[in-house]
C-alpha cells in the first residue's frame, strides 16, 4: 500500500511512495506526530539520480522487517535535496562538524524539535569494513532514545549552539583587489594538476566556477599561466569518460584522478556551467575543440533534458538496465570489444577501439570500457569516425535508458537559459537562444508568482509547494540577464530586476551586507542556512553578487552595486586561502575590478534587421571583458537603459564602451570595438 509519498510531485519521494516504511515528507506534521508518539525522527535526504541512495532503498527501505523497525520506533522523514536545499544545508553542514566529511543518502536521526543528534551517510544491510550495519544503527539510536534521552537531548542542543555560532558577517572588509585575485592564482597554480588536469585527487569534479575565473584573469592580466590551466583541464576533461564520446555532456564526476571513469550521473547544473565554459573558452582563444564540446553539451541538454514544457529536467540516473532486468551503474555507456564488433564489424571494431580506448581488461567494471579520445585524435579518417560514432550512438539508442528526474530546478534552469543564449549566440545557432527563451518563459510564467516571488520546482506544468533559496534567485536573474544581452529585449531586464529586488529586501543582512540562503520570511529551520562557498554550482551569495553587479552595470542602480561589493568582502576574507571553493566570487571579482564594461550597440534598426548593427552586436558578445555586459537596439529605444542617449554615428550603427557610465569615444568599426573589448587576435573575429 502505498505511503504518505504518494501524493508528492518529487521523483525521489515519488520513487519512496510503495516502500514499507511509513515516510512523511517534511512537514510540522510529522514533527507532531513524533511529538505525540515521544519517538525520534529519521531523516533521511537523497536525490532521484544517486547511486547510493538507490542502494539504500533496495538494500533497507524495501525490506519488510527493517520497515516495520522504522515504524515502529521513529517517524521517518524522506527529503528531495533537490527540492528542499535548505533543508538538506542545515543538516549537512551537522554531519560535516560532527564526521568530516558528508555526501547522498544522507541520514540523521532528530528529536522531535528538529535538533540532530546522531549521523551518517550510507550504510549497508551488514556490517562492512568496520562500519555498522543500517539496522545496527536503527537498534542502537533506539536504546540511546529509550535508555539515554538526557543525554542525547544534551547533545542536540550542544549542535544546535555550535551550528547557530558560525554566522558569517564580514561586515567591515572590503572587496577584494589586485593583490587577493593574485594570492588566489598562485593557490590554485599550487593545487594544480599539472600532468591531468584539474585541481586535487581523486574524486575529481569538474572545475567549472574556477576556469570561469582563471578565463576572466587571463582577459584582465594577460595571465598565460592562468589560461593554460583553464585550456589543459577543458582538454583532459572532454578527451577522459567524464565526457560522453558519442552524445556529448558530461557525467557529474571522475571516480579518478585522470577523469576515466565517471560517476555517470548527469546533472543538468554541470552541463550547463560547463557549457557556458567551453563557450568562453572558445571565445578566448578560437579552440576548435571547445567550440565542439560547446555546441554538443547544448545539444544534448536541449535532446535530453527538455521537458514539454519547454524547461529542462534536473538529471539523469547514473543507473540503467543492463538487458537482463538488472540495474547496473553506467550500462547504457560502457562498451566491451565484442559489443563494438557486433554493431560495426571487426575492422571498425578494431578501430574504434584503439580511437576510443576500449580494451580487453576495460578501464569500468566486468571487462567494459568506458569512451575516451586518447591524444592520438587526428590519426583516423575524420569522415570514418564519424561514422562510428553515429553507429555506435544509434546502437545505444536501443539500450534501456537511464532514468530522468523531470523535477525543474528554478537555479539549474536559469544557468541553462544563460548558457543555451550565449552558446546560440556565438555559434549562430537561434535554435539555442529560442531554447533559452522557451525556458525563460517557462520560469516567468510558471515558477513567479504576483509578486514575482519564486517557486523552487516545478513538474509537468505543476508548480511546486517549496519557495526558492538565493541561489534560485540569483541563477535566474543572471539568466534573464544574458537573455537581455543576446537578444535586445528589455522585458528580461526588467524580470532579473524583480528578482533581485528580492534579494536585497528579503535575503541581504541589511547590518552587515551578509547573505543567506533563505528569506527572511521563509519557514525556520534549527538555523538560517548560510554559505559563500561554491559547490556543484555557484553559491547562492556569490551568484547573487554576480548578478547585482551585473544589473547594476546594466542600469546604473547604485544600491544594486553596493550590495554587490559588500557580498564581496567573503571573497577578499576567504578567496586567497580557499580559491577552489570561491571561483565564481573570484570570477565576479574580477568583473569589478574590469568595471565591468557597459557596451551599448544602437543601429538604426534592430539587431536582427541590419547587418552593421548585427556584426557590432556580435563583436560585444565575443568581447572577453570580464563580466561585462551589453545593451543592442535602436536609438529611440526606452527598454535598456544602457541606450539611453546614445545617438548614431554619421547615421551608421555606433558602439559605445563605458565604465561606470563614462564612455570611451563611441565608434562604428568593429574592429575598434574588438579591440576595446580585449577579443584575442587568435580568438573568434568572424
Amino acid at each position: 500500500m502505498p505511503n504518505r509519498l504518494a501524493h508528492e510531485t518529487s521523483p525521489y519521494l515519488l520513487q519512496h511512495a510503495d516502500n514499507p516504511v511509513d515516510w512523511w515528507p517534511w512537514s510540522a506534521e510529522a514533527f507532531e506526530e513524533a511529538r505525540r508518539r515521544e519517538l525520534p525522527v529519521l531523516l533521511s535526504v537523497g536525490y532521484s539520480s544517486c547511486h547510493w541512495c538507490h542502494a539504500l532503498a533496495r538494500e533497507s527501505f524495501e525490506d519488510e522487517a527493517v520497515a516495520a523497525y522504522m515504524n515502529d520506533h521513529f517517524v521517518n522523514i524522506k527529503v528531495d535535496r533537490e527540492e528542499r536545499p535548505d533543508v538538506d544545508a542545515v543538516y549537512m553542514e551537522a554531519v560535516q562538524a560532527a564526521t568530516g566529511q558528508g555526501g547522498w543518502p544522507m541520514t540523521v536521526f532528530l528529536t522531535p524539535d528538529a535538533e540532530p543528534f546522531y549521523f551518517g551517510t550510507y550504510f549497508p544491510p551488514a556490517p562492512r569494513h568496520g562500519m555498522p550495519s543500517f539496522r545496527q544503527v536503527l537498534e542502537g539510536v533506539r536504546a540511546a532514545w529509550a535508555d539515554r534521552r538526557d543525554e542525547v537531548a544534551e547533545v542536540a542542543g550542544k549542535i544546535v549552539r555550535d551550528l547557530a555560532g558560525r554566522e558569517l558577517k564580514f561586515a567591515a572588509i572590503d572587496v577584494p583587489g589586485e593583490e587577493e585575485l593574485a594570492q588566489a592564482l598562485l593557490g590554485l597554480t599550487r593545487e594544480y594538476d599539472a600532468a591531468r588536469g584539474g585541481f586535487g585527487g581523486a574524486p575529481k569534479f569538474p572545475p567549472s566556477m574556477v576556469i570561469e575565473f582563471l578565463l576572466r584573469h587571463a582577459a584582465r592580466t594577460g595571465s598565460e599561466g592562468a589560461l593554460q590551466m583553464a585550456r589543459d583541464t577543458c582538454e583532459r576533461m572532454a578527451r577522459g569518460g567524464l565526457y560522453d564520446q558519442l552524445g556529448g555532456g558530461f557525467a557529474r564526476y571522475s571516480v579518478d584522478r585522470e577523469w576515466i571513469v565517471p560517476h555517470f550521473e548527469r546533472m543538468l547544473y554541470d552541463n550547463a556551467l560547463l557549457c557556458r565554459v567551453y563557450a568562453h573558452l572558445w571565445r578566448a582563444t578560437g579552440s576548435e575543440p571547445a567550440r565542439r564540446v560547446a555546441l554538443e553539451t547544448a545539444d544534448f541538454m536541449v535532446r535530453e533534458l527538455r521537458t514539454d514544457e519547454g524547461g529542462f529536467a534536473s538529471a539523469l540516473d547514473a543507473d540503467s538496465d543492463d538487458g537482463t532486468g538488472k540495474h547496473v551503474e553506467g550500462a547504457y555507456y560502457v562498451w566491451t570489444p565484442d559489443q563494438l564488433t557486433e554493431v560495426l564489424g571487426e575492422e571498425d571494431a578494431r578501430l574504434a577501439a584503439h580511437h576510443f580506448g576500449v580494451t580487453d581488461e576495460g578501464t569500468f567494471e566486468h571487462g567494459s570500457s568506458v569512451l575516451q579520445l586518447p591524444q592520438h585524435e587526428g590519426v583516423f579518417d575524420a569522415e570514418k569516425i564519424e561514422s562510428i560514432r553515429t553507429r555506435l550512438n544509434e546502437a545505444r539508442s536501443r539500450r534501456p535508458a537511464p532514468g530522468r528526474d523531470d523535477k525543474v530546478v528554478a537555479a539549474w534552469n536559469g544557468l541553462a537559459v544563460a548558457a543555451l543564449a550565449e552558446t546560440g549566440a556565438y555559434f549562430d545557432r537561434p535554435d539555442l537562444v529560442d531554447a533559452a527563451i522557451e525556458a525563460a518563459d517557462l520560469l516567468v510564467r510558471l515558477h513567479l508568482d504576483e509578486k514575482a516571488r519564486l517557486a523552487r520546482t516545478s513538474k509537468d506544468g505543476q508548480v511546486g509547494a517549496n519557495a526558492g533559496v538565493l541561489e534560485d534567485y540569483a541563477d535566474v536573474a543572471e539568466g534573464f540577464l544574458a537573455l537581455a544581452s543576446v537578444t535586445g529585449e528589455g522585458v528580461w531586464l526588467e524580470f532579473a530586476g524583480f528578482l533581485l529586488d528580492h534579494v536585497l529586501v528579503r535575503f541581504v543582512d541589511e547590518e552587515s551586507g551578509a547573505l543567506y540562503d533563505t528569506a527572511a520570511d521563509a519557514e525556520k529551520l534549527i538555523r538560517r542556512p548560510q554559505d559563500p562557498t561554491d559547490n556543484a554550482t555557484p553559491s547562492g551569495w556569490s551568484a547573487a553578487a554576480g548578478a547585482l553587479l551585473s544589473y547594476a552595470a546594466h542600469t546604473g542602480s547604485e544600491p544594486h552595486r553596493a550590495a554587490a561589493e559588500r557580498a564581496l568582502g567573503v571573497v577578499k576574507a576567504l578567496g586567497p586561502r580557499a580559491p577552489r571553493f570561491l571561483g565564481w566570487g573570484l570570477a565576479t571579482a574580477e568583473a569589478l575590478l574590469d568595471g565591468p564594461r557597459e557596451v551599448a550597440v544602437v543601429g538604426p534598426e534592430g539587431p536582427q534587421d541590419h547587418p552593421g548593427t548585427r556584426e557590432l552586436h556580435r563583436a560585444a558578445l565575443l568581447g572577453t571583458a570580464p563580466g561585462a555586459v551589453v545593451a543592442v537596439g535602436t536609438t529611440d529605444s526606452d527598454e535598456l537603459p544602457l541606450l539611453a542617449d546614445r545617438p548614431l554615428v554619421g547615421g551608421e550603427p555606433t558602439a559605445y564602451v563605458c565604465r561606470n557610465f563614462t564612455c570611451d569615444s563611441p565608434t562604428t568599426d568593429v574592429d575598434r570595438l574588438r579591440a576595446a573589448l580585449g577579443t584575442a587576435p587568435t580568438g573568434p573575429t568572424g
